[in-house]
């Protein structure tokens, strides 16, 4: 029997009929944790037990196991599914082995520190933190495995929503000279339709209308469906990698095995683009802020480019508004030709007017 540190939280660790048993005394204080181990000690020795600790027995891999079989596997769409295990994948190398009971919020806290000095997004720890949180209430009320949520007492990250990069001209030219033809067609695919980037991965043939210059996208969340036009450049891209459609896959960007490529293979090869290009914070989301900066420099209105991205609100376009004064230029520039109807009909001479008192 003693007593061992997490972090700063002091931990007990003693036999009890031949299992090892591996508790948070929930204190920073050693003091405090050595009476609360006495305590335990004493009622051992008078073999009276208190009520065991749910999730005692299952370890944190264990639970996040069956989240994803019997939750993310069948109620989520196939990209959030991925995106799940992704996230899962991180917090299950650090707390796979622990029990449930052994999870404090002090140790999560650890966690983000960690995720952080690892280069961890805050919206990536946020959507671990979201992820584990879910997993945590469904092992409360549905399998019954523990009593509470330590996730509940974590704090989520700040993440700064202002929309700031986008790619310049000159830039995309770098970028595009600097990447393989299979990467060019991808980045000015997604420029001029402004899909994400799991939207272009699995997009299909079937989804294609070349005759119409249109595309139709499944969306995930309500399984509707979007039927978008396609400019000269996209359009173009598809006509050229049409050439090469065989019917070996349905996937419009695929590798040479005709197999999807995968967003870690896409991320890698785009990340070498952009430092052998020198185009610098460069991730490739900022592919589809590109799409709409760029709709809102050449003066199309927000509505429309709000149906074109599929934003849900208009608040969402409304931030790529700020990224360039001159394109609402025009809509002051309309109160110049109200001032000059005014101004010209100052000049003109009115009419007199006789009174006669």
């Amino acid at each position: 029997m003693g007593l061992f540190k997490r972090g700063s939280v002091w931990w007990m660790s003693y036999t009890f009929q031949g299992k090892q048993i591996r508790r948070s005394a929930e204190t920073e204080n050693r003091k405090s944790a050595q009476r609360f181990l006495d305590k335990v000690k004493g009622e051992i020795a008078e073999r009276k037990w208190f009520e065991k600790l749910p999730g005692e027995d299952r370890t944190f891999k264990e639970m996040m196991e069956k989240y994803m079989t019997e939750h993310s596997a069948r109620n989520k769409a196939t990209m959030s599914h991925i995106r799940d295990k992704n996230l899962r994948d991180h917090l299950v190398e650090t707390f796979g082995d622990l029990t449930l009971a052994e999870i404090t919020p002090s140790l999560f806290s650890e966690y983000k520190t960690k995720r952080r000095d690892e280069g961890a997004a805050p919206q990536t720890i946020n959507n671990e933190i979201s992820l584990m949180s879910h997993a945590f209430n469904l092992a409360i009320k549905e399998w019954e495995w523990v009593k509470e949520n330590p996730v509940k007492k974590v704090s989520k990250e700040k993440v700064n929503n202002l929309i700031e990069r986008w790619l310049t001209l000159e830039e995309q030219k770098n970028l595009l000279a600097s990447s393989p033809k299979w990467l060019q067609e991808i980045v000015l695919f997604a420029v001029n339709t402004g899909l994400r980037r799991g939207e272009i991965l699995n997009l299909k043939w079937p989804q294609v209308d070349l005759s119409r210059k249109t595309i139709t996208i499944l969306e995930q969340k309500n399984q509707g469906k979007d039927t978008l036009p396609l400019n000269e450049s996209a359009l173009g891209v598809l006509e050229e990698r049409s050439k090469d459609h065989h019917g070996e896959t349905e996937y419009v960007f695929h590798t040479r095995k005709c197999t999807r490529i995968s967003p870690p293979n896409l991320r890698k090869s785009f990340l070498s683009a952009t430092e052998k290009s020198g185009v610098k914070n460069l991730r490739f989301h900022d592919l589809r802020h590109t799409f709409a900066t760029r709709l809102i420099q050449a003066g199309v209105d927000i509505y429309t480019v709000q149906e074109l991205g599929r934003w849900k609100n208009i608040s969402m376009v409304m931030r790529y508004a700020h990224h360039y004064p001159e394109s609402l230029r025009s809509g002051v520039e309309v109160l110049d030709k109200i001032g000059r109807k005014i101004s010209t009909n100052l000049a003109q001479p009115s009419s007199s007017i006789n009174v006669t008192l």
